[in-house]
């Protein structure tokens, strides 16, 4: 799966740790690179918030999707980041620490052994 895959596309799996690298950490470098250009060219830091957040919304849900099928959830799961503190702290432990369903399932196979 290609990098651009794994930020716009809503189907497959992937493993623990693409989704630390993409659904964690690239967008944490994303967001500190649109900040500190945005804040550059002198838009106000409310406003290049909301604008960096928006930016990664999309790419963001489709990693956690992805990561929700290796589970053998629907990507709706991704909808538990709404719930204030405990959302967040679930999707992590979920995502970032349990091991996907082991060999293929209803949403593609098992690539923990590729990466």
């Amino acid at each position: 799966m290609t990098p651009l895959q794994i930020f716009l596309g809503l189907r497959g799996r992937i493993p623990r740790r693409i989704w630390w690298r993409y659904g964690v950490l690239a967008p944490i470098g994303l967001g500190v690179l649109a900040t500190g250009l945005l804040r550059v060219v002198g838009v106000d830091a409310a406003r290049t918030e909301e604008l960096v957040n928006l930016l990664l919304l999309w790419p963001v849900a489709a990693v956690s999707a992805k990561r929700w099928h290796d589970r053998d959830r629907s990507a709706l799961w991704v909808l538990v980041y709404l719930l204030p503190v405990i959302g967040w702290v679930w999707a992590l432990i979920d995502n970032g620490l349990l091991r996907g369903t082991r060999g293929p399932n209803r949403y593609g196979p098992d690539l923990s052994d590729r990466f």
